[in-house]
């Protein structure tokens, strides 16, 4: 079964947002490895429009070699979309979720392949209350931005981890790599 790994960034004081982080040279080739290794990832629509701005870095690359490849292994991934009011997305590499979210992530597991991505706030939520997700890579960047989308909105009942280990860039961003502690 393929593993699902719930990737996100967020600042020290628990807000997602992809464009406040501390996105170095050293972060973009860690995430391009990751998309690399994985070849599905998962979005909801708001972070899935965010993502389409490295479609203008591929047809404008800036010259720095980590951010151009990680626009690259971002184009090359699947992208499976869960959204209620996109109709239709224009992304060769992208397709619309045709089943709800636990079914879709279900078929997808037990399809042959590499890892799957949870990539968006609100669906690593969605996939955390239904006790899918294998492993959580948290980005922690070394700033307060003072508010926003917190990470785990909406989670009801207690959930517990293992950290399986850490990853410091020089930036002072750090990765915990954390596995559910199922019960």
């Amino acid at each position: 079964m393929r593993k699902l790994i719930a990737a996100i960034n967020m600042s020290l004081d628990g807000f997602c947002d992809h464009t406040a982080g501390v996105p170095d040279e050293a972060l973009h080739q860690h995430y391009a490895e990751l998309l690399n290794s994985a070849d599905t990832a998962l979005y909801g629509r708001i972070t899935y429009q965010l993502m389409e701005y490295w479609r203008t870095v591929l047809s404008n690359p800036t010259g720095n070699k980590a951010t151009d490849g990680f626009a690259v292994s971002i184009d090359r991934i699947t992208k499976v979309v869960f959204s209620h009011t996109l109709k239709a997305v224009d992304w060769p590499t992208a397709r619309l979720a045709d089943q709800d979210i636990p079914t879709e992530v279900h078929t997808l597991k037990h399809q042959k392949g590499d890892d799957i991505l949870a990539c968006s706030p609100g669906l690593i939520v969605a996939l955390a209350k239904l006790n899918l997700i294998d492993e959580y890579q948290i980005c922690v960047h070394p700033l307060v931005v003072g508010s926003g989308l917190p990470l785990f909105r909406n989670i009801d009942n207690r959930i517990e981890f293992q950290l399986i280990r850490t990853k410091t860039f020089a930036s002072g961003s750090v990765i915990f790599y954390y596995k559910p502690a199922r019960q």
